[in-house]
């Protein structure tokens, strides 16, 4: 059976002149076309504050009437998350579909989550949104429990729904628990193997998993559609001198992104919070790189990961008509470079080991041959760039890590 798709109007509230209200319901747009609607129409209102009771005001509700019927729209989605009350009340003043932000994000994350723990994170996040507007007298009258009271006709519909919800809540973060323990576990290897953690970062949509892509060759989905990306994958990558790295491609940031989607998915974002060093991807084609430059840092301060050190790759040169400069002055080096040409992934490959080489000591020491032991620990956890053999043993040069250097 095919899928009806939905012909909507966009709606967003400008709250002062010079804000990015415009580039936000442009990305909407992204977003809805993602999720597979028909964008229609927009309409933007300019006030001092959003509405409490309805979002925009009573003639833009008015306007956003007469719109829906004019295109023959069957919704209207909202540039922000509306609180329960907005969202009933634009609901029975247009009698049609309303959505907002927040929830067209879900929508995407829902078609593209893939393993057991996006999935979860995914479905616990809609039930969070869902139970919080689930509407009625609330509490007063709840028939749970039992004793004096509770006799008579039973549970409301909305007491059942709000009870089912808060038991599959509760049911999906102890599978999520049990997730993270597993992740914990496999993290506790990697630290006791002294294997370095780099992971991507970025704005949705910047070429990250491109980038993946070619500098560890694995089949990992590269998409220009906003979230093509949203379980978590990592691979192995050499580097100079038999240096190896974990490299982890992540979920793209976004502005608007609510608090309660970033709870949810902490799991998967806590990869962030354990790398050595972040890749900060940026798109330099786009307009807006430098307000989605700033949302990636908001987001990683969020997160608890704003003290790594930074490798900036302003990516999608082969985009540029013309050559340009780029600066991020939070970042450690910045390169330029375009994952679909290759252009800068050898220079990114030898950032990222220089960072690394920074955090050991250099050592040149001659090893008598009864002493192989050791050059084989320094081959493992550290840098081995030359080993020469001599008759009376091996002269080594490398960089090996602070935590073993008494050992070697």
């Amino acid at each position: 059976m095919q899928e009806i798709k939905e012909r909507v109007i966009l709606v967003g509230v400008q709250e002062q002149s010079g804000d990015d209200t415009e580039e936000s319901v442009r990305e909407l747009e992204d977003l809805a076309q993602t999720a597979g609607a028909d964008v229609v129409g927009t309409v933007i209102q300019r006030r001092e504050n959003i509405h409490p009771g309805t979002y925009i005001g009573r003639g833009k509700i008015e306007e956003v009437r007469m719109f829906l019927l004019e295109a023959d729209a069957t919704g209207i989605i909202c540039d922000d998350e509306l609180s329960p009350a907005q969202l009933n009340n634009l609901q029975q003043e247009l009698d049609c579909k309303v959505m907002d932000r927040t929830l067209l994000i879900l929508d995407i994350f829902a078609r593209h989550a893939t393993s057991r723990e996006g999935k979860l994170q995914v479905e616990l996040a809609q039930l969070r949104y869902r139970a919080a507007r689930l509407t009625g007298l609330g509490r007063s009258l709840s028939r749970l429990g039992g004793g004096i009271g509770t006799r008579g006709p039973g549970e409301k519909k909305l007491e059942t729904d709000r009870r089912v919800i808060r038991t599959r809540i509760g049911h999906l973060k102890r599978e999520l628990e049990e997730v993270v323990r597993h992740r914990e576990l496999i993290r506790a290897q990697r630290r006791k193997t002294q294997q370095r953690i780099v992971a991507l970062v970025g704005y949705t949509s910047v070429g990250k998993s491109a980038i993946f892509r070619t500098l560890t060759g694995a089949d990992v989905l590269e998409d220009a559609k906003l979230f093509a990306t949203l379980d978590t994958t990592t691979r192995v990558v050499q580097l100079s001198g038999r240096q190896e790295i974990l490299l982890t491609d992540t979920v793209g940031f976004i502005r608007k992104l609510p608090h309660h989607l970033v709870e949810a998915f902490k799991s998967t974002l806590e990869e962030v919070c354990c790398a050595d060093i972040l890749i900060h991807v940026v798109d330099s084609s786009s307009a807006q790189m430098e307000a989605q430059m700033q949302v990636v840092y908001e987001t990683l301060s969020e997160l608890g990961a704003g003290d790594k050190p930074v490798i900036t790759v302003f990516n999608k040169q082969d985009l540029l008509s013309e050559r340009q400069s780029f600066r991020d002055f939070r970042a450690e080096k910045c390169i330029l470079g375009s994952a679909h040409t290759g252009e800068g992934m050898e220079e990114l490959k030898d950032a990222v080991g220089e960072i690394l080489r920074a955090q050991k000591i250099y050592i040149e020491r001659l090893y008598p041959y009864d002493r192989v032991g050791v050059i084989q620990l320094i081959r493992k956890k550290g840098e081995l760039l030359e080993e020469e053999y001599r008759p009376d043993g091996i002269l080594v040069r490398a960089y090996v890590p602070q935590d073993i250097y008494l050992r070697v």
